[in-house]
Parts: C-alpha cells; structure tokens; sequence
C-alpha cells in the first residue's frame, strides 16, 4: 500500500502534506540511507524493502529516520518471500536491497497499509477522547471493531501506541472495548500470544 500517488491530492491532504506533484536488517548488499532532499523538495511516495521479517522490525526502521518522514506506512507482502515493506510520504531518496523492487514497488502502489507516522502522532499518548484523537492528529475515524464509529466522548487509553489502518486514502484507528467502558487501539504495542493461557 502506498497511502498516496501522482493523482490522489486528497490522500496527501488527509496527512496533512502538500499535494504531491505531477534497517536494521537489510537483506543484502543494499540499504536504506536518506541521501538529502530530492531536487524539487517536494514530499512524494517512495517504497523501500529492506527484508524485515516482522513490524516490529519495521516500526523501529522508521522510528530511526532523520528527518522523520510525514507518512510511513507498513505492509505485509509475500514475494520473494514473506516480509514487511514500508511506504513513505518524504522529500528523501531512499535504496531498496537487491532483490526486493518489486515488494518496494508494490508498497508504494498500494492502497492500504499500517501507519506508523502520520500528522500528530506524537500528540496521541495517555487517555484521550476520541474526539481529541480527531482534533489532535490526522487520523479521520476512530472505530470500535464490529460496532462502526465511536462516540466523540468516549476514552481511549492509547497506551502511547497508535497505529491506524490507512484506507483508500483516510486513516481509521480501529479500537476494541476494554474494562472501565473505555477502550484500547486493537493493535498494541505487547499483544498477548493467542492461546497464552493453554
């Protein structure tokens, strides 16, 4: 997923960039540096692949960019082999390791993805309404799983760990309930293994 192209303004409206115009691990001989702003300093989708083999890898690749992207989204993809590939909305070239253009192409053309940066996240920790998870951050929706929107008032304990769904150029941060009628992100930062208690 590539959470904005060449023709989808609005996406890039919605992270709070401009329009865009007209690790840790790396895999091989290849790695990702930002070499400097490109040409033009205009922010643009770039795809990396570096092999991650999970999202925490990932997440902590991007954690370390600098300067930090204004987008950077995960996505799971399957060739040449199962690994996590990144997108970023950034002004910085990027190398993807040999072998894996085609899974850095494909971050980059997608529609869907995990994002991990995105306008006011550093803005989302402790508990916070869902109105002010709104106000505070591009984040569009705030859902609750299987139950459509949540209710402006309502508390969300983030535990300073938010990771919405990018989708068709919106951010969603799809929440669960928890005891004390608040509720949590479904993605946490230590999810419990399935199963843990057999």
């Amino acid at each position: 997923m590539t959470p904005f192209s060449e023709t989808s303004a609005p996406a890039a409206t919605a992270a709070g960039a401009a329009p865009i115009p007209s690790g840790d691990r790396p895999a091989t001989t290849a790695t990702a540096t930002a070499a400097g702003a490109g040409a033009s300093g205009d922010a643009r989708i770039v795809g990396v692949s570096l092999g991650h083999a999970t999202l925490a890898e990932a997440d902590h690749w991007i954690q370390s960019l600098t300067p930090a992207p204004v987008l950077a989204c995960t996505h799971l993809v399957g060739e040449p082999f199962p690994h996590v590939a990144i997108s970023l909305l950034t002004a910085h070239p990027f190398d993807t390791a040999a072998g894996l253009a085609d899974a850095a192409t494909a971050a980059a053309a997608g529609t869907f993805g995990r994002a991990v940066r995105f306008p006011g996240v550093e803005h989302l920790t402790g508990a916070l309404t869902v109105g002010e998870i709104l106000r505070r951050s591009s984040i569009a929706r705030v859902e609750v799983l299987g139950g459509g929107p949540a209710d402006p008032e309502t508390i969300v304990e983030t535990g300073d760990f938010v990771r919405p769904q990018f989708r068709n150029g919106e951010l969603v941060l799809v929440t669960a309930p928890a005891a004390g009628g608040v509720l949590i992100p479904f993605e946490t930062r230590n999810p419990t293994p399935c199963c843990a208690d057999h």
